[in-house]
């Protein structure tokens, strides 16, 4: 004899499922990137090997990390910044240049120091602090637009 209660239980668990196997298949992407002021006013930027231009630092959060953790670890991974405050988070922004559930948290660091210049490696070819009026011909486009968001008071964009 079948209690009402299992057909309720079963119907959760079935509904339980269905729900992580949707998101399981569609799943949301998180990534920081730390747009890193220096006390003259120059910006750092880095450039990898496997892509082409220069970018913000950072990079995807992993499961577990909070937004900030995955900050500083991409900032210590990709420039040698370490943190010595705390970071401005300026916006979420839909990254639909990668796909329609991904999306970038961007935080304004200032308190920072650099324990060495960055030495390219197998990630980074270069990394560097430039001034807002020499940035790299190669400056991405969504970088020159947070720089401009960020720094001149450009009309902020929800969209990466």
């Amino acid at each position: 004899m079948r209690d009402a209660r299992d057909g309720g239980l079963l119907s959760r668990l079935t509904t339980r499922l269905i729900t992580y196997g949707a998101l399981a298949a569609r799943p949301l992407t998180l990534g920081v990137r730390g747009l890193v002021v220096d006390p003259d006013g120059r910006v750092l930027l880095v450039r990898h090997t496997y892509v082409s231009g220069y970018y913000l630092p950072g990079g995807g959060v992993e499961p577990g990390e909070t937004l900030e953790q995955a900050l500083a670890r991409e900032l210590s991974e990709e420039g040698n910044i370490e943190l010595e405050g705390p970071a401005e988070l300026r916006g979420i922004y839909l990254n639909r240049n990668v796909s329609r559930r991904d999306h970038v948290a961007l935080f304004v660091v200032r308190a920072f120091r650099q324990t060495a210049p960055r030495t390219p490696d197998y990630e980074i070819a270069e990394a560097g602090f430039f001034a807002l009026g020499a940035l790299p011909e190669t400056t991405t486009r969504a970088t020159r637009e947070r720089l401009e968001e960020v720094l001149v008071a450009g009309a902020a964009s929800p969209y990466w």
